[in-house]
């Protein structure tokens, strides 16, 4: 990564439901704790601009074929990247982002059967070569995963769930084969983390790899 070693990359992976987002959270009390300044951040999304996008890509009454949902994702990636993520951490900051390039492999590759040299290439070039020096996924049975995803919606949305929530079952079982084979071909930098009976002990396992890291 260059001239940003200072600051730190953490990504957070994981299928509908596995609790990316309060993972996310609980990591970032936990850094702050220890002194550490952090951004806090998602795909798609974090700017202005890639805020929009995130907006058309997950409405369900957006119809993108595959191939547009791929660049949409890298559009909205290349915006982050260069606007927040680069000079958050060439300031030395921790940068914790909800899901990055290793979501448009399961999701655009398995997912939706996209060539992954096309979205390997897609992914570096929007990514401006910058890759994470730690990767956790939260492992979860896709039908659990999206029947705790569901329930969530109906409670704080009174929505069915987003676009990409309303897959088929098979759908999110390819994502999860996409997920478990990149940290295959990545086990130093991905870790696969099984979701536990509770945050905190999910949250527990997640500390031993990010304190090595550290």
């Amino acid at each position: 990564m260059g001239k940003m070693n200072k600051g730190i990359f953490i990504t957070i992976e994981g299928g509908e439901g596995s609790g990316k987002t309060t993972q996310s959270r609980l990591l970032k009390d936990y850094l702050e704790n220890l002194g550490r300044e952090i951004l806090l951040t998602r795909e798609p999304g974090g700017t202005v601009f890639a805020e929009g996008i995130r907006k058309i890509l997950l409405s369900p009454t957006s119809r993108p074929v595959p191939l547009s949902e791929l660049f949409l994702y890298e559009a909205a990636r290349a915006q982050h990247m260069e606007e927040f993520v680069i000079p958050a951490l060439k300031a030395g900051k921790v940068v914790i982002c909800d899901r990055f390039t290793d979501a448009t492999v399961a999701y655009q590759g398995y997912g939706r059967n996209l060539d992954l040299k096309l979205i390997n290439l897609l992914n570096k070039k929007a990514t401006f070569g910058v890759s994470p020096k730690l990767t956790v996924y939260l492992d979860i049975d896709p039908k659990k995963g999206l029947s705790k995803a569901k329930i969530l919606d109906k409670e704080f949305y009174g929505s069915d769930g987003d676009r990409i929530e309303r897959e088929s079952v098979l759908f999110h079982n390819n994502v999860r084969k996409g997920y478990l084979s990149q940290a295959k071909k990545c086990p130093k930098r991905i870790k696969v983390i099984k979701t536990q009976s509770t945050p905190l002990k999910t949250h527990a396992l997640i500390r031993k790899y990010l304190d090595a890291v550290l």
